[in-house]
């Protein structure tokens, strides 16, 4: 599969494609795709050709498969797990009188397809002379209900544009199960998904009347899925139609006549569920109840039901941004896919790559509660809600990880979809102990923010206990040192197994204080877990003496314990080709090095910016961007927000760019697996939190809010603790005002402000006067000034151990 560099018009609300570009096939279909946390389809054509990866994908259906191992090592994991690409419900292939519609042949005449960010739906316009000369036009309208969880829908229109007579045209409109068209991998690329072959057994194929169900089971997962069809048909002269279902096919087959400039139009619904324990008539008979009720509403209904909820979503949480229109469309998208990755995931994780593709095989890791959760939080916090109770209901999982360990308390997967931990690389996956505590983070942030003490007392306290009493159990006291955290790995995978890992130890000593203060707000919940007070007071003496490396000659804080002492990396004799470097480089020569794969210490900066002073914040900014590659997509996002702080404001904005457009632009040459979710996140949180100046630090709202240069004015909304405000940005000065809700309590610069109803308006301080920074060479921003001809850019890996 080749990955070109996607080009679009820039537009505020949508996203178009105008003509047909192969070199960006799969791109377009990840950017494409529709999805609502519990479906995911992405935007291939409903003809079936061309296509790059078809697929369709169901939150948490997965298949399993052996991890192999040169050598064994006690507590590896066995089994893997790999998202697989279910029934397929988008394919209504046309036969043209003889000649079957396929975009690689006959002319093109006219085509576009847009994604609409307003109606939330990819709308497809295209005219066709087929080989034998006939003209049709083809419109389809595609929606993944945001309000119907189970439901998505197809209107798909056939136009005869020419005046030769009438046109015998021949619709199948299939569900298509182990489908095998397409590639789900790159030869030679380990970021692809692993590739199954038919991992889906028939159990149940029904059919009467236009409707359709299958029914089939993974061969080693033993999960059941359901896929229905039902279909709505108008019909300009005389037609006939048949229905077949059996193993993995179902087909409703329309023959009609249309005379010239008449439209056939032919409405499909669909429905998906899945399940690990209820048996396949159940499953049947719930996706032919989804069924029934979505073709009762109709599709017009569940188009103005999907406009609705997306109107009131960018009420509550739009990013406008001025002297950008770029930025702004992309933006945009970001926010777009990221409410579709998590809105209805319903206590199921958020992927990687969201629904949107087979990338890292569909897993989970942290980004969700680092990168994404921070988002919804503070645009839809019932997603957030929905993802940590997922986590919530997987601890039974996480502490028997523990025990495997030798730990207390719960150990986290590093990479999973079901809970088990899958990765088989362990000094990136089982020593990168610090996804506990973003889980820690990711539910202190969502409690803060919507004081949801039903979730407080039934999950959220319960995460906070369990996370703590790893840390307890993992870190020791010493004399010297204080509490110590040894061998673990940070977010930066190219410092592996390190001691003290700056980022792990403060974040762990977050958890630690809220699990505290959690046990003694929740005294039934710690009295059921029998969370002692001796044990609560050893958390906050690990806490207060929790080890932060310091180092006093170059004024710096180590990444890890001794990491100023290592050898710096050669990059002026690395070659632009070498990146990302574990692909060209042994990975004992890198840990040994200072160099780093994405932002570790200054996402602490960042997460952790209470326990730093500004002075401290602006030299560590300094010493680790010339050592940080950004062998990471996750990486830009947390630079561009500390940039924005110490000073660096276009910096700052050239990292935005990148972030908002390390897909739209495939700026790492493998967005066709699916999207990188946390990048998109990163979009928004770069406006808010750089920009913006937002910080969430123990339950107080503060925002420092500055501009680059290039942007006029920028406004962005959120949600907190029951309020809707609005942030308006200038160059000069900031605008708070309340929407909703009653007066509100926040910092602006440092300075306490009450903000209602009334806009309160207030001064900007000038940035702090910094000495400019610099990059490792060919690690500068990915910046747009360069032709698109050549553009800048260059393969990127996003965790190490997902490239095994």
């Amino acid at each position: 599969m080749t990955e070109g560099r996607a080009s679009f018009p820039i537009e505020p609300w949508a996203l178009t494609e105008v003509g047909l570009d192969h070199a960006s096939l799969a791109v377009h279909e990840s950017v494409f795709s529709l999805a609502n946390g519990h479906i995911g389809m992405r935007g291939s054509f409903e003809e079936g050709e061309p296509v790059a990866v078809p697929g369709t994908y169901l939150n948490g259906f997965y298949e399993q498969r052996p991890l192999p191992y040169a050598e064994v090592g006690y507590g590896f994991p066995e089994q893997g797990q790999t998202v697989v690409n279910v029934t397929d419900g988008k394919l209504i292939r046309l036969l043209v009188k003889d000649s079957p519609l396929d975009l690689n042949y006959g002319e093109i005449i006219d085509h576009r397809r847009t994604l609409d960010l307003r109606g939330g739906v990819l709308r497809r316009a295209t005219e066709w002379r087929s080989p034998g000369g006939r003209t049709v036009r083809i419109t389809s309208t595609r929606l993944v209900s945001l309000v119907r969880r189970s439901v998505a829908a197809i209107q798909y229109q056939v136009e005869v544009t020419d005046d030769l007579g009438d046109l015998y045209v021949s619709l199948q409109s299939d569900l298509l199960a182990n489908e095998t068209a397409g590639q789900s991998s790159v030869d030679g690329d380990p970021r692809a998904a692993a590739a199954l072959a038919e991992p889906l057994e028939c159990e149940l194929a029904v059919g009467r009347g236009r409707r359709a169900v299958l029914v089939h089971r993974t061969k080693r997962s033993r999960l059941r899925v359901a896929a229905g069809m039902d279909h709505v048909i108008e019909i300009p002269d005389t037609s006939t139609e048949d229905l077949e279902a059996s193993g993995d096919l179902a087909r409703y087959a329309l023959a009609a006549r249309i005379p010239p400039h008449g439209v056939l139009t032919l409405t499909k619904y669909l429905a998906y569920g899945w399940s690990s324990r209820r048996s396949a008539p159940a499953v049947r008979d719930q996706v032919e109840g989804a069924l029934a009720t979505a073709k009762l509403a109709g599709f017009q209904r569940l188009l103005r039901e999907q406009r609705e909820l997306l109107d009131q979503h960018w009420e509550d949480a739009d990013v406008e941004i001025e002297g950008d229109d770029e930025l702004q469309q992309a933006v945009r998208v970001g926010m777009f896919h990221l409410l579709q990755a998590g809105l209805r995931g319903e206590r199921q994780p958020i992927p990687a790559k969201g629904l949107t593709g087979p990338g890292y095989d569909g897993h989970t890791f942290w980004d969700t509660e680092t990168y994404v959760l921070p988002v919804l939080t503070y645009t839809a916090p019932q997603a957030v809600r929905d993802a940590l109770r997922w986590r919530h209901s997987i601890l039974d999982k996480a502490r028997e990880r523990a025990r495997v360990l030798g730990m207390q308390g719960a150990a986290f997967p590093w990479r999973t979809i079901r809970g088990e931990e899958t990765s088989g690389y362990w000094p990136a996956g089982t020593a990168a102990f610090h996804i506990n505590a973003d889980i820690a983070d990711a539910v202190v942030r969502y409690f803060n923010a919507t004081l949801d003490d039903d979730f407080d007392r039934d999950f959220g306290t319960e995460l906070l206990v369990e996370t703590a009493r790893l840390w307890a159990s993992l870190g020791h006291f010493d004399t010297e040192h204080g509490f110590r955290i040894d061998g673990v790995t940070g977010p930066d995978e190219y410092t592996a197994v390190v001691d003290n890992n700056v980022y792990t130890n403060l974040m762990a000593q977050r958890n630690l204080r809220e699990a505290a203060a959690a046990a003694r707000r929740q005294p039934d919940v710690a009295g059921r877990l029998e969370v002692s007070e001796d044990e609560v007071e050893t958390w906050l003496r690990a806490a207060s003496l929790m080890a932060v490396p310091y180092d006093t000659r170059r004024g710096v804080h180590m990444q890890s314990d001794g990491f100023t002492h290592h050898e710096e990396w050669d990059f002026e004799n690395t070659p632009r080709s070498d990146y990302p470097l574990l692909l060209h480089y042994p990975y004992f020569d890198i840990y040994r090095k200072q160099v780093t794969k994405q932002a570790d210490l200054v996402m602490a900066l960042h997460l952790r910016g209470d326990a730093f002073t500004l002075e401290e914040k602006i030299a560590d900014f300094a010493y680790y961007e010339a050592r940080t590659t950004r062998d990471s997509s996750l990486s830009a996002s947390q630079q561009a927000v500390v940039a924005a702080e110490t000073g660096h404001l276009q910096l700052a904005y050239d990292y935005w760019a990148e972030v908002a457009l390390t897909d739209l632009q495939n700026l790492h040459l493998n967005s066709g697996h699916g999207l990188h979710i946390a990048s998109l996140a990163g979009a928004w949180t770069v406006a808010v939190a750089g920009f913006g100046g937002m910080r969430d630090h123990n339950g107080e709202l503060a925002f420092a809010p500055r501009l680059p240069p290039r942007i006029t004015r920028l406004c962005f909304r959120m949600v907190y603790r029951g309020r809707k405000l609005t942030v308006t940005v200038e160059p000069a000065r900031a605008t708070y005002r309340l929407v909703d809700g009653d007066p509100l309590d926040i910092r602006h610069h440092g300075r306490q402000v009450t903000v209602d109803h009334e806009d309160v308006v207030l001064d900007i301080p000038a940035p702090p006067d910094v000495e400019p920074v610099s990059q490792p060479p060919g690690c500068e921003p990915r910046r747009r000034t360069r032709s698109r001809s050549t553009p800048a850019v260059r393969p990127s890996a996003k965790d190490s151990e997902r490239l095994s």
